[in-house]
């Protein structure tokens, strides 16, 4: 199948992709299943300065992302910050 655009969207892949752009050492991307029991079925580091492109497939539903990065998917552009190592409260 073609999109308007005329790019191919390859089987299983819903041609949906997001951009992350790492701002320090080891922001972590995790890759989480659809269906009954969502769980992370892959991970990867990236260093400051390193860029993924990420799709969202059959298998992955979500993407979380721990540490300081910018995000860019095609309803936005969103930043995430370091985690807190100190509990609130």
């Amino acid at each position: 199948m073609d999109s308007e655009a005329g790019d191919h969207i390859p089987e299983g892949g819903s041609g949906r992709y997001i951009v992350v752009k790492a701002l320090e050492d080891g922001v972590t991307i995790m890759g989480l299943t659809r269906g009954r029991d969502t769980r992370s079925h892959h991970s990867e580091r990236l260093d400051a300065g390193e860029v993924m492109v990420a799709q969202f497939t059959e298998l992955t539903a979500a993407i979380k992302i721990r540490g300081k990065a910018e995000i860019f998917t095609d309803v936005g552009r969103v930043d995430s910050e370091t985690a807190s190592r100190h509990p609130v409260g």
